[in-house]
């Protein structure tokens, strides 16, 4: 399984928000990582909320000295053909799968990975749901997100969080790569109960979650 998270500059709207950075986690080869960055295309928009979760500015986005998405977007698909399990995972995978998809799609780049995906949300809700029998909803809505399958799983987020456009918690800036390490050292721990990072290795793995 191939654990990915993109940023971008806007929320899920591939046809109007662009690409600047992919980080990826091989599952069965944690030490197996990706990480590179590119610049947005001149039409891509820039919400304000995505520079201030990334800590980026416009500039830093446009950057013309960067490589373009779609040479960004090749250097991931030649990375991940190279990986037996090319199954994609993210938490709200239809996000992230759903940017590379329509964006290989736009640079007519064939896409290597199968339309089958697993969500992190999903295996976090399951397993929150054997626990205490019951689901983590309130007021309609799933109340996992990516920082409470965090602290579910026993690991600490120091990333910014922003509700709205407002900064509700300082921290650091958000990074594809150190997402996808928190989100593969998660999915370890939901399905087998142990450690897979070795930076997590000193985060005690919840009683619940041990087998």
């Amino acid at each position: 399984m191939i654990i990915v998270d993109i940023e971008t500059s806007g929320n899920f709207e591939p046809n109007k928000n662009g690409i600047w950075q992919i980080g990826a986690v091989d599952f069965n080869n944690p030490e197996n990582i990706f990480l590179e960055e590119s610049r947005i295309d001149d039409g891509d928009n820039i919400e304000e909320g995505a520079l201030k979760v990334t800590g980026k500015t416009i500039e830093e986005l446009r950057d013309k000295s960067k490589q373009s998405q779609k040479q960004l977007l090749q250097n991931f698909f030649e990375w991940g053909s190279k990986i037996g399990d090319k199954t994609l995972v993210a938490h709200n995978t239809p996000f992230d799968y759903g940017f590379l998809f329509l964006r290989a799609k736009m640079y007519g780049l064939e896409f290597p990975f199968s339309y089958m995906t697993f969500d992190l949300h999903v295996f976090a809700v399951a397993k929150y749901f054997e626990i205490n029998k019951k689901l983590p909803i309130k007021e309609g809505k799933s109340q996992m997100n990516l920082p409470k399958v965090i602290e579910f799983c026993g690991l600490k987020d120091n990333r910014i969080k922003l509700k709205g456009n407002e900064i509700v918690k300082e921290g650091n800036p958000h990074n594809g790569l150190e997402d996808a390490k928190l989100e593969a050292e998660c999915l370890s721990r939901i399905l087998y109960g142990r450690n897979l990072i070795f930076e997590y290795k000193d985060f005690e793995l919840p009683e619940y979650l041990k087998r």
